[in-house]
This record gives structure tokens, sequence and C-alpha cells, in this order.
């Protein structure tokens, strides 16, 4: 058995895409337009990591995704947790549990999807304005 992908559904496809691409880093790996199921299919994996790639399932016709909680959450691992979440932070994004510890961290993305963020090797030493903040929302 080979782990291939994880689906999320998504609302708005160009949020999406600056979500995953812009702000986390993900590169598109390949793209599928289903004009007869009236849907696109995008595949997303870390730079240099096409093993674990995530899909965002566009359907053309608007439906409401609400509990996307529900699946759990996506985690990335990255090379500075502090640096990742300023640039996130600094895009508008929401940092729901911030980096306190140095080490994790919960955003979310423009659907609702809970995204973990995980500093790469050891927790860096706490941080400030992270160790003071509080969490916000659900993650």
């Amino acid at each position: 058995m080979k782990y291939l992908h994880t689906m999320v559904r998504v609302s708005d496809l160009d949020a999406s895409l600056r979500f995953y691409g812009e702000l986390l880093g993900l590169e598109e790996v390949r793209r599928r337009e289903h004009a007869e199921g009236r849907f696109t299919l995008v595949f997303l994996a870390a730079p240099g990591d096409q093993q674990a790639q995530l899909e965002l399932t566009y359907n053309w016709d608007p439906q409401p995704y609400a509990g996307g909680r529900n699946f759990g959450h996506l985690a990335y691992a990255v090379e500075d947790i502090y640096a990742s979440c300023q640039r996130l932070l600094d895009a508008g994004v929401t940092i729901c549990r911030p980096p306190r510890d140095g080490r994790m961290a919960f955003v979310r993305s423009p659907d609702d999807i809970s995204v973990e963020l995980l500093q790469r090797g050891e927790a860096l030493a706490p941080a400030e304005p992270w160790s003071s903040m509080s969490n916000v929302g659900e993650w």
C-alpha cells in the first residue's frame, strides 16, 4: 500500500491556490479539467516531495461545504514556523493556534480546512509575539 493524496473540496479555486500555493508554498503537480462532470482537479505537493499530494476538487456548480474539520487536518513540516506564520499573518490568514511552543501552529484555508504547521527538526525557542498569543476559533 502507498499513500497517494488527500482530497479537499474547495469553493473558490483561485483563493485556494493562493492559500496552498503562494502562502503555504505547495507547487502544482498536475491539473485535470472534467467538462462532462463539471469539475476541476488540481494536485499540489511540497517542493521536492511529490509522494504526498493534496488534491483540490473544484465543482463548477456552487455547493456549500460545511464541516471541513470533520476529516481532521492537513499537516506540513516547515523550515521556520515563526517565519511561516508571520508570512501567513501578513497575508491576512488567522493563526488559530499560534506556535507558542516553537513547534506547532494551526491555520484555516479559505474553505475552513484546518492546516497544521510543524517545525521541521527541533522546536524553536519560544518567542514573542507568538508566546503570548491566544487561540482564535477552532483548530
